[in-house]
């Protein structure tokens, strides 16, 4: 491994932010998912859980939406939401779904400083109301037009860019999150992976 292709691997890693997830209920198009990916890893999520419970697991994802950006994630393939929450609860302080309800807050409200997973729904049905029933609270992107919803990948990044802007306003950038136990466990994982 060149000097140059260890410092770049070292300083993504150094801006790593493990307290912050992302969770995709049943979200059928894999190139959402690859868009997704991209996104999680423009902002430093490193955990993504996929929770298919009403389709087949997947075992690949949109390369070209991705960019390969799945490879560089830890992604968590799970069949069943009670294991899945299990897992979420022991790592994430609060557990927010993007869901229309009278109790939803705007996103604008979300305190990104606690260790948070995001949960999104299927493109055409949303959330199950049984995952709804495990989630913290609801949130919604504040819109004015007519349509009142936005595609999952777009949500999705609208969501993540305000943790980021969040936790780079109190420098979670400037300081290397990750433990460093999670450091040298993605660092030698990350090492034997080809550049593209």
């Amino acid at each position: 491994m060149t000097p140059e292709r260890k410092e770049r691997l070292t300083n993504v890693l150094n801006k790593r932010q493990p307290g912050l997830a992302v969770v995709l209920e049943n979200v059928s198009d894999p190139h959402n998912i690859s868009a997704v990916m991209r996104t999680c890893d423009a902002v430093g999520v490193q955990d993504i859980y996929i929770l298919n419970t009403a389709i087949p697991k997947y075992k690949k994802f949109g390369k070209k939406s991705s960019s390969s950006a799945s490879k560089w994630l830890s992604v968590h393939q799970y069949q069943d939401a009670d294991e899945c929450f299990k897992v979420l609860r022991q790592k994430y302080s609060k557990i927010y779904s993007t869901h229309l309800s009278e109790d939803a807050v705007s996103l604008y409200e979300l305190d990104f400083l606690e260790s948070t997973a995001l949960v999104f729904g299927n493109e055409h049905g949303g959330l199950s109301e049984s995952v709804l029933s495990k989630c913290d609270g609801n949130f919604i992107i504040p819109q004015v037009g007519i349509i009142k919803s936005l595609n999952i990948s777009v949500a999705c990044a609208v969501s993540l860019y305000e943790a980021f802007r969040q936790k780079n306003i109190v420098g979670h950038y400037n300081d290397p999150q990750l433990t460093k136990q999670q450091f040298e466990e993605l660092a030698s994982k990350w090492e034997l992976l080809p550049e593209n």
